[in-house]
């Protein structure tokens, strides 16, 4: 296959891949849930009841720290009182003034959602234990610059069990290493229009040492959340979103403009439930109870479209006119599964596939997932962008074939049995598993074993279909894929319509 990065190479300036937006939460195992904050308490020889007594002093001391960071940098808590008011908007303001050396920019307060706890008497069991609840207290916002990450913002609440939220920008964190190697580069509105030395900053993107953020996010934590000097374990840090994008990028707007028009025209009719799954690396079956769809959306900047299937969506939009963008956001890494060291309580292991961890130690192997669902929709979106070639080959298959003393007819794909038989081995599951002669006669009922392996070899004399050596395995060719697709595209966005159309005009 010929990716567009391919066709047009002498048209982009460069392709990146990189962390977009990086959420990373902290929490304190000692207090992180009821039973072991009723635990902690009592260690303590403090009584569950007086768990507010216990919470008050620490909420006092992140108070005090916060007035004090603000005070020795010449700087004003700004208290949020409105619900649609924008942290980002204020901070690029600021920045413009203050410019980006490393250091605290800024500090916001707002009194926001938070898990607490609540005493509570089991009559029953005569057992006194805190019981989780959710309550309400001030929160502090400090942004501030990293030498290596860049522009973050810790998000610190006073009340207990005092749960961190670290962010940061992988575009933000490739400028500053940029920066530091004297490689120029442009990064605008949060993608990189310009850069020295694409292939160096590939290099530098895929580098991210998850030990190093470990440590930056211990000292970031000890320096905004002065608290947990009071519990030895110190924070655990899990992920909770995470983005990957894909950039290519253009030279000039001309050249994108109407390569991207075709290919948002066409992929919001032509990508169904089951592809979705497909560029995600799972497999779609009728126990899957979560959300799953396509969503088209015209933005003040452009038009996006997206796909969901639960906790996750890829979605594919134009920055700045110039660059292509293909983003996964993976709001739950247990979504994907991977080949990790599974440990049992009996004390063994043993290795094997398992959902993902939520640790940050997950980030090398969810990138690897990642990446490639990136690329597997690139892939597809590559296949959709001109339909030409295809339409050749759709023409060479539906011709009789020789071979020996007979010949083969070709395919007619859109009616009847081939047109069931070509939307059914297209579907997203038999492109990650392949299919096989049981596989066709669930999609075309009351045909035999027989004669279904009779349509193999059509498909296989065409060139539609391969073999996996030592199995009754099938997957589509390139060329059965390409065909397929055209020819889907065609029925569904062309031909149908057309005809719908006529049809209503001449009532």
């Amino acid at each position: 296959m010929t990716l567009l990065t391919e066709k047009y190479a002498s048209k982009i300036r460069g392709v990146l891949s990189c962390f977009d937006r990086v959420v990373i939460t902290g929490t304190i195992p000692e207090i992180c849930h009821s039973d072991a904050m009723s635990s902690h308490l009592r260690s303590k020889g403090i009584r569950i009841f007086n768990y507010t007594r216990f919470a008050e002093p620490l909420r006092d001391e992140i108070r005090i720290h916060a007035e004090r960071l603000a005070h020795e940098n010449g700087l004003e808590i700004e208290f949020i009182r409105k619900k649609d008011f924008r942290k980002e908007k204020r901070i690029k303001k600021i920045l413009s003034k203050r410019g980006d050396h490393p250091g605290l920019v800024h500090i916001f307060s707002a009194l926001e959602p938070c898990p607490s706890f609540k005493p509570w008497h089991d009559k029953k069991t005569g057992k006194t234990s805190l019981r989780g609840t959710e309550s309400k207290c001030i929160h502090y916002y400090f942004y501030f610059i990293l030498e290596d990450l860049g522009l973050c913002y810790l998000r610190v609440p006073t009340w207990a069990p005092f749960r961190l939220q670290f962010y940061f920008n992988g575009h933000n964190q490739l400028a500053a290493w940029l920066s530091k190697r004297n490689l120029s580069s442009c990064l605008l509105e949060n993608v990189f229009i310009e850069i020295e030395d694409f292939a160096k900053a590939q290099q530098l993107a895929d580098a991210l040492d998850v030990k190093r953020l470990h440590r930056r996010l211990d000292q970031v934590a000890r320096e905004f959340c002065p608290v947990i000097r009071h519990f030895p374990s110190g924070y655990h840090w899990s992920l909770m979103q995470v983005e990957l994008a894909l950039d290519v990028v253009f030279k000039n707007q001309s050249d994108l403009r109407p390569l991207y028009e075709t290919i948002t025209r066409t992929a919001i009719h032509a990508v169904k439930a089951e592809q979705v799954a497909t560029f995600l690396g799972r497999k779609l079956t009728g126990a899957y109870q979560g959300e799953i769809g396509n969503n088209f959306h015209t933005r003040i900047e452009g038009t996006r479209i997206k796909h969901t299937m639960g906790p996750v969506s890829i979605k594919m939009y134009d920055k700045l006119a110039i660059v292509l963008r293909i983003e996964i956001t993976v709001n739950d890494v247990s979504f994907f599964k991977h080949h990790r060291r599974v440990e049992h309580r009996d004390g063994s292991w043993e290795m094997k596939n398992a959902t993902m961890k939520k640790s940050i130690y997950s980030l090398p192997a969810l990138r690897e997932l990642m990446e490639a669902a990136n690329q597997r929709y690139l892939e597809f979106i590559s296949t959709i962008e001109d339909p030409t070639v295809g339409i050749k080959e759709l023409e060479k298959i539906s011709k009789p074939i020789p071979d020996a003393q007979r010949s083969y007819r070709g395919f007619n794909l859109f009616h009847g049995e081939d047109l069931r038989l070509f939307e059914g081995i297209a579907r997203g599951e038999f492109n990650i598993r392949g299919f096989q002669n049981r596989s066709l006669r669930t999609i075309l009922l009351g045909k035999t074993a027989h004669q279904i392996s009779r349509i193999f070899k059509r498909l296989r004399m065409h060139g539609l279909i391969k073999r996996v050596q030592k199995t009754y395995r099938y997957y589509l060719t390139r060329l059965g894929q390409k065909v397929i697709t055209t020819a889907l595209k065609l029925r569904s966005m062309f031909i149908i319509p057309a005809l719908a159309e006529q049809r209503t005009g001449s009532m």
